[in-house]
């Protein structure tokens, strides 16, 4: 497993070691001692969700405040994503930057997600599978959202946003400056 920092403070992008022959690949997905040995950071998850998207779709950005933070790791099983993250810890030098990178079924790459950061992604393949292991349970009640057109962030996509397929309550999240000022 090889780790590698992005631009982003304490999120770090995971490349698995892939085993490969004939009868295809095998790669280890998860291995706590050796992930806080290389990650510097010894995360307890709790809790593995996954999502199925059709092309288009994007999810997010969604995070989930307070008590209730959730420290993430995500990665698509089958399928390709564009994935985003914005750094929302006011004491972070980062704050309010964003990342964003390519998460898909060939490269196999994983992103840590740390507290305090904004998540969210676009199907650019015909159908994905999203996987997450979060560090916390999720709370209904803690959840909040950044639009994911902000003027302020600055996203590219690099999708027609008319193409785009958002739930009801994300084409309805409110900007970052209404958010955290």
């Amino acid at each position: 497993m090889q780790v590698e920092e992005t631009p982003l403070k304490d999120c770090y992008l995971i490349k698995p070691r892939i085993f490969e022959d004939k009868r295809g690949i095998f790669l280890e997905t998860y291995h706590r001692e050796r992930f806080a040995e290389l990650v510097r950071i010894d995360t307890e998850f709790v809790q593995d969700n996954q999502s199925v998207s059709s092309h288009g779709v994007l999810r997010g950005i969604h995070y989930q405040k307070g008590d209730f933070a959730q420290t993430k790791l995500v990665r698509v099983i089958f399928g390709k994503v564009l994935d985003v993250v914005v750094d929302l810890r006011p004491d972070s030098p980062t704050y309010k930057q964003t990342y964003s990178t390519i998460l898909d079924d060939e490269n196999l790459h994983q992103l840590y997600v740390p507290k305090g950061f904004g998540h969210g992604f676009l199907t650019l393949s015909e159908k994905s599978v999203f996987a997450y292991k979060c560090d916390d349970y999720y709370k209904p009640g803690s959840e909040g959202g950044i639009i994911f057109n902000d003027p302020d962030l600055n996203i590219d996509w690099n999708f027609p946003e008319e193409k785009m397929i958002l739930s009801e309550k994300d084409s309805v999240l409110p900007t970052l400056k209404a958010t955290f000022g």
